[in-house]
């Protein structure tokens, strides 16, 4: 049975976008869709002394463009991004393990486009800090012609899934009946549980940027997102 989870991609993702990844065969970049702003894809939260604190990245206020038009043209984000996390992380027991990665990545690397950025971010830290098997690809590949719910199952019929694992918030509009119509498995992720790990600056809080957690917990990463389950088991 063939695994596929398709989401918009994200900057520095939190755990649960990254248990999902883990969880499935094949996970598809979903960014030819409209860019939604104030939500995940140009933004994410760490924590600091005086609470959570929102790394955003400024991408101007066109409305009419897909995740992937969406162009990078200031460039003093990158410099500002990485002194705030050396700033606020620098003394996480954790960090001087990432601290060449993300620093070349902010300082060495020219980011023209938030979606090239998103998905160079996200496949890398999946490979290389959380030890992810899983496939990646990306929805430009698949020659999409219809729309909407009609375009998802179109992908997930491209991919050849078997089962599709979606995110919770997607109950509110996703048509069950299609999926089984279609001889799709429809599973949603249940984020619950995740157990607390050690955190700076308290009181804890689970929706933060993965960053927070590898800085903090290193190689025990995977055990706060998915290996705690697998324990349990």
């Amino acid at each position: 049975m063939k695994k596929v989870a398709v989401i918009q991609s994200n900057y520095i993702p939190w755990k649960g976008y990254f248990d999902i990844i883990h969880d499935v065969d094949l996970f598809i970049f979903y960014d030819d869709v409209q860019y939604t702003k104030n939500d995940w894809r140009n933004r994410n939260r760490i924590k600091t002394p005086q609470g959570l604190y929102w790394l955003t990245i400024p991408v101007g206020k066109r409305e009419d463009r897909l995740i992937y038009e969406v162009e990078l043209t200031d460039n003093d984000w990158r410099g500002k991004h990485w002194s705030t996390l050396k700033q606020f992380y620098a003394k996480a027991p954790c960090f001087s393990i990432y601290e060449d990665f993300f620093e070349h990545v902010y300082l060495d690397l020219e980011w023209t486009n938030l979606s090239e950025l998103n998905q160079f971010l996200t496949r890398n830290i999946s490979s290389q800090f959380l030890g992810i098997k899983t496939e990646f690809g990306d929805s430009r590949e698949y020659g999409l012609n219809t729309n909407k719910l009609d375009r998802l199952l179109e992908l997930l019929k491209k991919s050849q899934a078997n089962l599709y694992l979606s995110g919770p918030s997607a109950k509110s509009y996703i048509d069950n009946n299609k999926f089984q119509e279609a001889d799709i498995v429809l599973i949603y992720k249940d984020y619950a549980g995740y157990p607390e790990y050690p955190q700076l600056f308290p009181p804890f809080e689970h929706a933060v940027s993965i960053l927070d957690l590898l800085f903090n917990c290193g190689q025990d990463a995977p055990y706060y997102i998915w290996g705690w389950r697998e324990e349990k088991a």
